[in-house]
């Protein structure tokens, strides 16, 4: 009787496709010139070689991260998914400078919301790289990950770079 008053639970589908967070060529994970990505030891994922400064979230969900140097953000997807982006590789050491922030921990976002602008200049004069690698750091609870969409170039907020199903 009151399952029609108060309606059915949303369905959330297993399966979120990722699109792209930023413009750029698309790297596998094991090209990233950093062990910590390359080796797979924070999670599965790809990375972005950026060719612009504005990175946007790839799916709807929550705001779960924001480092305080700005370089980094986690969102959880609808599915569980917990994603990783992290601009740059050794960006921490650059303590926010070139880094705005769009969003705050535990704010909701949908797919191509801002999330951070990125003086890729400063980047490329202060860090390692400008490499943006995308983790699923609860890999290990998801079912599967997807890479075969990605590959050579892709468009901010079009093209679909990882599909990644939850148990």
């Amino acid at each position: 009787m009151f399952k029609n008053l108060f309606g059915k639970k949303q369905e959330v589908s297993k399966t979120i496709e990722l699109k792209a967070y930023v413009s750029g060529k698309i790297l596998p994970l094991e090209d990233v010139p950093d062990p910590v990505f390359s080796k797979k030891m924070m999670g599965d994922g790809i990375a972005i070689e950026p060719v612009e400064g504005k990175f946007v979230s790839p799916v709807d969900g929550e705001i779960i991260q924001v480092f305080p140097t700005k370089h980094a953000v986690g969102i959880r997807a609808l599915n569980g998914a917990e994603l990783l982006i992290h601009i740059g590789l050794e960006t921490v050491s650059m303590n926010g400078e070139g880094f705005t922030s769009h969003v705050d921990v535990g704010e909701k976002v949908k797919t191509g919301d801002n999330l951070v602008t990125v003086d890729l200049e400063k980047v490329k004069e202060k860090a390692t790289s400008t490499i943006t690698p995308i983790i699923i750091t609860n890999s290990d609870e998801m079912e599967s990950i997807d890479h075969s969409t990605s590959g050579g170039q892709a468009s901010k907020n079009e093209d679909i770079i990882l599909r990644v199903t939850s148990r």
